[in-house]
């Protein structure tokens, strides 16, 4: 597992979980230590959603040339069999 997917599966959704929290923290009256630091979870959990977002997903895999080139052929091989002179038609 790269880096990459752990950042889009977990780091990501973590720094989105964490705003939220910071958020709920400010807003609740039950407790004084979250009410305190909610504007630094928010700010934090900001931050890392900042850094987290700019982290690209793993690219997917292409075909290679030798394979697309392979398709060409099998497109044209059929059209030959078929008696069409256009490639892929029947």
């Amino acid at each position: 597992m790269s880096f990459r997917s752990i950042n889009q599966r977990f780091l990501a959704p973590a720094a989105q979980s964490l705003m939220i929290f910071g958020i709920i923290s400010l807003c609740q009256p039950w407790s004084l230590f979250l009410h305190q630091y909610g504007v630094t979870l928010t700010l934090i959990g900001l931050i890392t959603f900042m850094i987290t977002s700019k982290i690209a997903p793993d690219p997917e895999p292409e075909e290679s040339f030798i394979d697309e080139s392979l398709d060409m052929l099998e497109l044209n091989d059929t059209s030959a069999k078929n008696g069409s002179g256009i490639a892929g038609t029947n």
